[in-house]
């Protein structure tokens, strides 16, 4: 059987919308598997959406039986009450089986720099166990291993700004010179595209062409949308205190321990070639009358599973290419 459909999780969403919009420019039969099947449909008929039906995986193997490629950006970014690392991966992992049982080709997953089975950390430490499930799936695969991404949709870049709109000082965990390496959304898409067109097995640090200290990164945000701020070095443990008092205010979680280890750790910094030609200071530039202006909330993205993502303050009712 000479398969044709390509499925991409989450095409409502952030990335997943940048990867479904790519294909079908190519001219691909695109299909959705989602959590927010209520929420507003960018592509209208040209994708079909599907529950992830993780509960019921003969429906899931049906869903994917007529599928050539599966790119996959399902993940949760934190714990909370709703939601968990674990759960993530257990459900990625039904995925996968379903995906092998249906007779996908290949499977293009998004992973993260510096996954390890040993790491503490339980974001970089099931990135990893995924990663091996994959690749011991027998299904061809690449793997994409991006830092922080950033768009029109962003959260963490678009909040950085926020808060250097919001508040006389900003600060950062310890001396700040820990590296990020972001990557811009499309450019991250495009490369997915590209992988799914392949059948070469390839793991790919899915990096942008600029590299950040954080420290830098703050203060190059704050030059461009004309907010400098004083800069204070903190203890992590008052990083996060603040932090968690920030995000009671807007009722999100703003930072995580976790997340605060994992940049001190130098996580988000690989030695390797770009793989995306977009760089932050330009998008940014471009974008400085709007970035920051309107608070992106994580929870509320996963509350909400039917009010479309927030572009730069504005509800999101149309797809361009930047």
């Amino acid at each position: 059987m000479n398969k044709q459909i390509h499925a991409v999780t989450g095409a409502f969403g952030y990335s997943g919308k940048y990867i479904a919009q790519r294909l079908l420019a190519e001219g691909e039969q695109v299909i959705t598997l989602t959590n927010s099947m209520e929420r507003e449909n960018p592509f209208g008929a040209q994708v079909q959406a599907f529950p992830f039906h993780f509960d019921e995986p003969d429906k899931l193997v049906a869903v994917l039986s007529d599928v050539k490629v599966l790119y996959n950006t399902y993940w949760v970014r934190f714990n909370h009450d709703t939601f968990a690392h674990e759960t993530a991966v257990s459900n990625t992992l039904t995925l996968f089986k379903a995906a092998q049982e249906a007779g996908v080709e290949r499977i293009v997953h998004v992973s993260i720099t510096n996954p390890s089975l040993d790491s503490p950390l339980e974001y970089f430490n099931g990135k990893a166990r995924l990663e091996q499930a994959l690749i011991e799936s027998g299904i061809a695969y690449a793997i994409l291993r991006p830092t922080v991404l950033f768009g029109k949709e962003d959260i963490l870049i678009n909040n950085i700004a926020w808060m250097l709109r919001k508040f006389p000082v900003f600060g950062v965990f310890g001396d700040g010179a820990y590296r990020l390496q972001p990557i811009y959304v499309d450019d991250l898409a495009k490369l997915a595209v590209e992988q799914g067109h392949s059948r070469e097995n390839t793991i790919i640090d899915a990096i942008g062409p600029e590299t950040f200290t954080y420290r830098e990164l703050v203060a190059e945000i704050g030059h461009i949308i004309g907010r400098e701020r004083p800069l204070l070095s903190i203890p992590p443990s008052l990083g996060y205190t603040a932090g968690n008092l920030v995000g009671k205010i807007v009722n999100d979680v703003l930072i995580t321990r976790e997340e605060i280890e994992g940049l001190m750790a130098d996580l988000l910094y690989v030695d390797s070639p770009p793989a995306g030609d977009t760089r932050l200071t330009e998008w940014a530039n471009r974008h400085k009358d709007t970035l920051g202006l309107a608070y992106s909330s994580e929870l509320a993205r996963r509350r909400d599973r039917q009010t479309a993502y927030h572009v730069n303050g504005q509800e999101e009712s149309s797809l361009t290419l930047a």
